[in-house]
């Protein structure tokens, strides 16, 4: 990491504070393999007993990519019985719509795809480039949990098993991507800058929020913090069991995403996502830093022959002209912050303060006098 994060702080040692934060996120975690299996299994207990004659007993979120695919194949492994939910916003590549069908298919899990409407999609996705905003992916973010815990509560399904991984995705800067679980700022940014009205689009409002966040602490488990992961030794096993080929960078199963990370952050915002999952990976321990100096002085693209016809692809499909892409490309850059959203919102700063001194006064009340 380096000062492309403009809320980067290093210490006295040089020791950036991701560094810091990620010891101490992970100082938290059991260190000792036999306590955190013990944990799994009993997790997967609630799960299978939560789930008795029901069809399925959890949903699994599948993208075509490494991560969705390798926790599709440990559920099944794992004895579980899980619906499999895919958000088409309209940018799956060749090869992440193969990987799903094969490695659904030899798995003998069921497929439910959420299909968004394309016009007001692409109408979002244009709201948030003219918003200058590093953070275009928001919306897809957005739509993809909303599918999954939509179609979760509306089957029955208890539980949620999900891909996320702290040791290995636990680094990426709030300048760099930030709000995938605030509707109220992807609604303003829509209210801003677009211009047909999102009918359809899968999205959580204040009371999904709640309601998610009152159900995920029993009835989501991020199982690839339960297993020794190595996205390296993942590969190599959805290849040989499922058939799984590889697109090249992290998330670029989508089209848009490879573009927006590979092509639009670095040139007009200066940033490089392949510095946040490099650094994580150096701190799990699964790559050192020369090996990840080597690989981000690469170019973000495998090829300039791909760079462009991503580049010809992207602005003909969302409707722009050269001349209006170049305006996009140079209007002044913005943050999450410059736009109504949940964190500025009266009833967040409300609920805030009110937490805060709550917890003040409790913290006077268990403080003994002297």
């Amino acid at each position: 990491m380096d000062t492309s994060d403009p809320d980067i702080e290093f210490d006295a040692e040089g020791i950036c504070i991701h560094c810091r934060t990620y010891d101490a996120a992970m100082a938290e975690e059991p260190s000792d393999p036999r306590v955190r299996d013990a944990e799994l299994n009993r997790q997967l207990e609630t799960i299978r007993r939560a789930g008795k004659g029901k069809r399925w007993d959890c949903v699994v979120g599948v993208s075509g990519g490494v991560d969705s695919t390798y926790v599709a194949l440990l559920v099944k492994q794992l004895g579980l019985r899980p619906l499999a939910v895919h958000l088409d916003n309209g940018w799956d590549s060749e090869i992440a719509v193969g990987n799903i069908q094969r490695a659904l298919d030899t798995l003998g899990v069921e497929l439910v795809t959420n299909v968004l409407d394309w016009e007001e999609f692409r109408d979002l996705q244009l709201a948030f480039l003219r918003a200058s905003t590093p953070d275009s992916e928001i919306p897809s973010d957005h739509a993809i949990f909303a599918a999954i815990l939509h179609t979760a509560w509306k089957k029955g399904i208890p539980h949620l098993v999900l891909g996320h991984n702290k040791a290995t995705e636990l680094i990426l800067p709030p300048a760099w991507s930030q709000g995938a679980f605030d509707w109220r700022y992807i609604r303003s940014v829509h209210r801003r800058f677009g211009k047909r009205p999102l009918r359809s689009f899968p999205h959580l409002d204040f009371a999904d929020y709640v309601r998610f966040r009152l159900w995920s602490g029993k009835q989501i488990l991020n199982i690839l913090n339960y297993v020794d992961y190595s996205r390296d030794a993942a590969i190599a096993k959805i290849q040989s069991e499922l058939g799984w080929r590889d697109y090249g960078g992290k998330h670029h199963e989508s089209v848009y995403t490879r573009f927006f990370q590979s092509y639009i952050l670095p040139r007009k915002f200066g940033f490089d996502k392949r510095r946040a999952h490099l650094s994580n990976r150096v701190l799990a321990g699964q790559i050192d830093r020369d090996e990840a100096l080597a690989e981000i002085a690469k170019p973000p693209y495998a090829s300039a022959d791909l760079e462009s016809e991503d580049r010809i692809y992207v602005i003909k499909k969302l409707g722009l002209t050269e001349e209006e892409f170049a305006a996009i490309m140079k209007a002044p850059h913005r943050r999450y912050a410059d736009y109504p959203n949940m964190l500025n919102s009266r009833f967040y700063l409300t609920a805030r303060n009110i937490y805060r001194s709550t917890r003040s006064i409790a913290q006077r009340v268990r403080t003994p006098s002297t």
